[in-house]
């Protein structure tokens, strides 16, 4: 494996670009998670490696689930896996169409590194089902005990925000307080998401590599 070392994510443009080139290969997504840089490719440019100077994050504790939400919640008949369908869900979340983006960053070469992330135990999925039928679901990336929220997707109304809450209590039953969602969203605003200084999320990243949480692994599911 080649050994990849990334700028201090300190040191990055203005725009919060760390590092620039690369693929999107186990040993690059690995260093560059455990340093809190994520990968973002741009049509036209060799690959791009982030680190904004404001993080998004979800403390679990100011997590609010709109009433709507927790009724669908009470009512659902879906059921919820953990890594039963990584690749259906990364590709599944390339070809959703997005309100506002023009095609997916979620790219061919994308899709074949974070697969093989996940399978060396990286990357995870919680996949959210109709009976047999996937109809939505999120992916991330296990960053040394923390976790960084990648994408989602759903094909039912609620399907991705029900995922999420399930992915958020199986976090929260093995100790782990927050979720790195990088970008803040409406959505994920909505939810009690907000934006910290890069500073202090690097510094949250740290603490929680040194509690070494097992946040997945057949023995860890609920």
């Amino acid at each position: 494996m080649v050994l990849v070392r990334f700028p201090d994510p300190r040191d990055s443009t203005p725009e919060g670009i760390v590092a620039v080139g690369g693929e999107p290969r186990p040993e690059f997504l690995s260093e560059a998670y455990r340093r809190g840089i994520f990968p973002w490719p741009v049509d036209g440019y060799p690959l791009l490696w982030f680190s904004p100077t404001e993080r998004g994050v979800l403390d679990f504790a100011e997590l609010h689930i709109p009433r709507s939400l927790a009724r669908a919640r009470r009512r659902t008949t879906l059921g919820f896996t953990i890594d039963r369908a990584f690749g259906r869900v990364i590709r599944a979340c390339a070809a959703i169409p997005r309100a506002h983006e023009d095609g997916t960053w979620i790219k061919p070469e994308v899709i074949e590194g974070y697969c093989d992330f996940q399978r060396l135990g990286h990357a995870h999925s919680v996949e959210a089902w109709e009976g047999e039928t996937l109809v939505g679901g999120l992916y991330g990336v296990d960053a040394g005990g923390a976790f960084a929220g990648e994408s989602m997707f759903h094909l039912r109304p609620n399907a991705s925000k029900l995922a999420l809450l399930f992915l958020i209590e199986h976090l929260r039953a093995r100790g782990l307080e927050w979720l790195d969602i990088q970008v803040l969203t409406p959505h994920m605003e909505a939810l009690g998401a907000k934006l910290i200084p890069r500073d202090a999320f690097l510094e949250r990243l740290a603490r929680e590599q040194g509690r070494g949480l097992k946040l997945f692994g057949a023995e860890a599911r609920p």
